[in-house]
């Protein structure tokens, strides 16, 4: 029974590592390596339209597998950057660019992050403004009994007598 569940095992493991084996390696032969890092350039830059947050050399969704095939097409036609870029965009939208083109439908796409960090300093430094102007007045407020009192609470005396008296005494001046 023990031999028999291991051989079933072994079998099904074995089964399963043949899938590896239908993954597909896309080769792509360029004439130059000015191409060939164009392309590479190109698949790592371009995001997929189908998958979430994913660029077109870490996908296998099969419209990954025909925009890098188109991709090929282009650069061996001898298309310009620019002209790739144009028609990626054209037919599927800035989504494809890791880094969207400044225009102004993604204006604050660019704008937010600038207008978020001056407003974040803007507002700390009226904060610490304030908080100043609150703490010179607490220090301009207090009497010079207030002040003594203050010390006394914060520096309390040594001895159980002392404390006594400064009780008395403060009971003394709230009378």
């Amino acid at each position: 029974m023990c031999a028999t569940l291991i051989r079933l095992c072994t079998c099904l493991g074995l089964l399963l590592l043949s899938f590896s084996s239908f993954a597909a390696i896309e080769v792509h032969e360029f004439d130059n390596d000015v191409d060939r890092q164009r392309y590479q350039t190109f698949i790592d830059e371009m995001r997929c339209p189908k998958c979430q947050n994913q660029n077109l050399a870490g996908t296998n969704s099969p419209i990954a597998e025909d925009l890098r095939r188109e991709l090929v097409f282009m650069i061996k036609d001898g298309k310009s950057d620019k002209e790739i870029v144009d028609f990626m965009v054209e037919r599927y939208g800035e989504f494809i660019l890791y880094r969207p083109r400044l225009s102004p439908a993604t204006l604050l796409l660019w704008g937010a992050p600038v207008f978020l960090l001056v407003f974040g300093v803007i507002m700390l430094l009226l904060i610490v403004r304030k908080r100043r102007r609150l703490d010179v007045a607490v220090d301009a407020g207090l009497s010079s009994t207030e002040r003594e009192r203050l010390a006394s609470l914060l520096n309390p005396p040594s001895n159980k007598e002392t404390a006594k008296n400064a009780d008395k005494k403060s009971k003394q001046e709230k009378q």
